[in-house]
């Protein structure tokens, strides 16, 4: 088998698990956002974690149909939508930057939850619904705003009529691809590391100690969730994010493998949730069995959610 022909066979194998993640990553994440707004949890004004955790299931959908669609569509269909049209020029740029970044800083979110549950177990500023939507909403503004100059200056047809991505008024790639790597990894890593760290050392602090205050356990389960959510975020994202920043010209192949590991980090939430939580495995059990999302799982008391959150 020739080298021309390896390199056809890579790409449709990168191609059509980019569709497979599709597919199976917005049902999986869709359900997940489902089993989350599951009355079994509770009210989210007691549980605040779960308005991150619904938004985390909604951006890792719209994760997928970014640059992951374009794997599909380039080897299967010839084409990306980021060339197909001025208008989808502009908005799958916005896309591919904005959902990232958004992903990032609700991780980033959940990892202050996570210290403040464990660390500050009288209520504080965040201990509020109303604030954490102004928090979630107000992040994803900002994020919004600074990649809002795709929709303004970005895209131009050339003189072949052909669909350029860049800005006429200055050079949006790879300047963006840095401006993304300190946004989407550099900033979000350096905070997640420092409170997953304290919440590790208070998770291992909390096992070993015989009295334990009943805030801090009902924390301990969950913390322990989102915790390796973060580290599998920052462990898949960093590498093809430098990849693709500096060396995507390079190493093509490399690039693929390593968005393909990104990406499927996307459609991992619904597995290591049902896993680790005891809470979501019981009500996504009990919906599959009853399949009914509104009956036939009990909500939890206060007592339980003592032991389990």
């Amino acid at each position: 088998m020739n080298t021309t022909r390896d390199y056809s066979l890579a790409n449709l194998i990168f191609g059509y698990y980019a569709l497979v993640l599709i597919i199976i990553g917005t049902l999986l994440n869709l359900f997940t956002f489902f089993i989350l707004c599951h009355s079994t949890f509770g009210n989210a004004k007691k549980r605040l974690t779960l308005h991150y955790m619904r938004a985390m299931a909604l951006f890792d959908i719209a994760m997928l149909y970014g640059w992951n669609l374009d794997h599909f569509l380039l080897p299967i269909h010839g084409f990306k939508l980021h060339f197909y049209s001025i208008a989808w020029c502009k908005f799958t740029g916005f896309l591919n930057y904005f959902a990232g970044q958004a992903s990032a800083w609700l991780r980033v979110f959940v990892c202050l939850d996570r210290y403040l549950a464990l660390n500050h177990l009288h209520r504080t500023w965040f201990s509020a619904s109303k604030n954490v939507l102004i928090v979630i909403s107000t992040s994803l503004g900002i994020i919004a705003l600074i990649n809002f100059h795709f929709f303004v200056f970005s895209c131009f047809i050339k003189s072949g009529g052909e669909v350029d991505n860049n800005a006429k008024l200055y050079q949006i790639y790879p300047l963006w691809d840095y401006v993304h790597l300190v946004l989407y990894n550099f900033i979000p890593f350096i905070i997640m590391t420092t409170f997953n760290g304290v919440v590790i050392y208070q998770l291992i602090h909390l096992r070993q100690t015989t009295s334990i205050h009943s805030s801090a356990i009902r924390h301990r389960a969950m913390s322990i969730t989102l915790v390796l959510t973060t580290f599998l975020f920052c462990v898949t994202t960093i590498p093809v994010t430098v990849v693709f920043a500096f060396y995507t010209y390079q190493t093509y192949v490399l690039h693929q493998i390593l968005d393909s590991i990104l990406y499927t980090y996307h459609v991992s939430c619904f597995p290591i949730y049902f896993t680790t939580m005891n809470d979501f495995r019981r009500v996504t059990i009990s919906v599959v069995k009853c399949k009914c999302f509104f009956t036939g799982v009990a909500p939890l008391s206060d007592n339980r959610m003592t032991t389990k959150i």
